[in-house]
């Protein structure tokens, strides 16, 4: 989503860094780039000027100026004042002290809500919470059917109307009552799923305040589509002023768009982006962190957050078992597959290359090539041997060679190449598990 901006950003910083000496005039003269970068990322136009005021009204200070390094000091100065812009510290859900914790979810027709609550479901189930999902749209019967098919998938419970003695079209009472059986079978989480419109009506508002009355939520979540960028943002000023929300989930991320809501909607509205939706699986939802996402947008990286998806994906079993066999040197193709199995888990490599100090750099010099295609290749070249061959590759002759191409679509060279990239993976790694480790991975870094 921010590929242009933290490259434009790049080039303006890493000019500013480039300079012994800084004055008033080179300043001013690139956060008049920034200002067009921000613009063009459909940034708010207000939001724009009061951020750049304040980096010049901060960095033609006299501390920074005559400062050893006044470059890097800019930067931080960058740094601070987009995470202030987004919020500075991360904001999660308020957990009522007494469950359930009621989370009333809000939006338009075609935001991903419906998606957007099964997959915070499962968030709270991974940390070990009873969650009740409420299908509270009854005007669109595909609303209450795809909630229930999300509810078998992650084995969790889902209350719908007509298993209320409550009219089915009377939203305030589905609603109660679907908190009701919340708190009387002890769960933990109560996640309304509630109707929303192709566009903000007096009808859609209403019922929504009415609900919000009735069932008295601890947090009422705004989810809003990122690729409408300023329309997502007025959309959210709407919202909050005739319900009042108290955060705001951003969908479809991880599309083409330019980034303008993220960077203007706290600022806008005042409240708080808690998660980002990136991407369609139910696992594609991240805490939003404020202070991470600007270290993204400058190019820094987001190593917390990759550590902490890894974490997620990864079982510290495993990786001291995959670790061990590393260095025993039996680390075989079967194990190769198993990480390549994990790395898709992971998310796409744009996403994990974004996450990465310089990842930007990355993504240009593999511009044009398709990494996922290539490790799709390589999966289904291993998944073409016998269990024998992926455990000891030695094995591998001319004849089984030929046998693995044709069954994984696949040439000989191909399966060739596969084995050469083996060989060196595990090489490479094991050298950075030995003693000189940490040089080593010094060494893969500076060629990176």
């Amino acid at each position: 989503m921010f590929d242009a901006l933290s490259d434009k950003f790049e080039k303006v910083l890493k000019k500013l860094r480039g300079q012994g000496v800084l004055t008033e005039q080179n300043i001013t003269e690139a956060l008049k780039d920034v200002r067009f970068a921000l613009l063009e990322a459909d940034v708010n136009f207000k939001i724009v000027k009061e951020f750049i005021e304040r980096v010049r009204q901060k960095a033609i200070g006299q501390e920074v100026l005559q400062s050893l390094t006044p470059g890097h000091q800019v930067v931080k100065i960058v740094w601070d004042e987009l995470s202030d812009m987004m919020g500075r510290e991360r904001s999660g859900l308020a957990l009522n002290a007494h469950p359930p914790t009621v989370v009333m979810m809000v939006g338009l027709q075609g935001a991903g809500k419906t998606t957007t609550c099964g997959k915070l479901a499962r968030l709270f189930k991974q940390q070990g919470k009873r969650v009740l999902l409420v299908a509270a749209d009854p005007r669109r019967p595909a609303a209450g059917e795809q909630l229930s098919a999300l509810g078998r998938d992650l084995g969790i419970d889902v209350y719908r109307a007509d298993q209320a003695h409550a009219v089915q079209s009377d939203v305030v009472r589905i609603c109660r009552a679907g908190v009701e059986q919340g708190r009387e079978q002890g769960f933990d989480l109560v996640v309304l799923d509630t109707g929303g419109r192709l566009h903000i009506d007096d009808e859609l508002m209403g019922e929504l305040v009415a609900v919000k009355a009735a069932v008295a939520p601890q947090e009422v979540l705004l989810v809003a589509d990122a690729m409408t960028g300023q329309d997502a943002v007025t959309m959210a000023g709407q919202f909050d002023h005739k319900i009042g929300v108290t955060g705001i989930i951003l969908t479809k991320v991880e599309g083409d768009a330019r980034g303008g809501a993220v960077l203007s909607i706290r600022a806008v509205t005042g409240k708080p982006i808690k998660f980002l939706g990136v991407g369609e699986k139910l696992d594609a939802l991240e805490a939003f962190h404020p202070d991470r996402m600007a270290s993204r947008i400058l190019g820094m990286g987001d190593m917390l957050s990759l550590i902490e998806k890894a974490q997620e994906t990864i079982s510290r079993e495993q990786a001291e078992a995959a670790q061990k066999r590393l260095v025993s040197n039996t680390f075989t193709l079967e194990d190769f597959r198993a990480q390549i199995g994990q790395m898709g888990r992971l998310g796409s490599l744009d996403q994990i290359l974004g996450m990465l100090p310089g990842g930007q750099k990355l993504k240009s010099a593999i511009e044009g090539d398709k990494p996922e295609r290539e490790m799709g290749r390589v999966a289904a070249m291993i998944d073409s041997m016998t269990i024998r061959e992926r455990r000891d590759h030695t094995i591998i002759n001319g004849s089984r060679k030929k046998r693995i191409a044709r069954g994984s679509g696949a040439s000989v060279q191909d399966v060739n190449r596969l084995i050469k990239q083996f060989l060196s993976a595990k090489k490479l790694a094991k050298a950075m598990t030995g003693a000189g480790g940490r040089r080593q991975l010094a060494q893969l870094m500076r060629s990176m």
